[in-house]
């Protein structure tokens, strides 16, 4: 027996418009609503199966910045810095976490400042 990682629950004060960041990050779409939030996943997702959820909890004290856990994303079918550029055309801003600049990855924030990293490697078509 063992876990799977079902969902990611990112605490935010506006999931309305995250969704609409991350929707378009991963190629994800609204797959449930919930009293306090919405669930993001690949287009007829069900429940614990392939890709992982991401739910936006709305709160009203939203916790920014480097938290102890973050997402990774990678370029899917394309370079890191056709990707960037896309990220940041949909509202992605780079963040500091004290990188040295060798890094094979980018540090970004979305639009709530939750930073995440975009890696390198093309992991193909999604």
């Amino acid at each position: 027996m063992a876990c799977r990682i079902t969902e990611l629950v990112l605490d935010c004060h506006d999931p309305d418009r995250l969704a609409e960041f991350w929707c378009a990050v991963l190629d994800y779409e609204v797959i449930g609503h919930e009293p306090d939030g919405l669930a993001l996943g690949p287009a007829g997702a069900r429940f614990g199966e392939g890709a992982v959820t991401l739910i936006l909890a709305q709160t009203d004290n939203p916790r920014a910045g480097k938290l102890p856990l973050h997402v990774d994303v990678s370029p899917a079918g394309t370079d890191q810095e056709t990707e960037l550029a896309r990220l940041t055309a949909l509202g992605a801003r780079p963040a500091d976490v004290g990188q040295t600049g060798e890094e094979s990855w980018v540090v970004l924030q979305d639009p709530e400042g939750n930073e995440f990293c975009l890696l390198r490697k093309d992991v193909g078509p999604a």
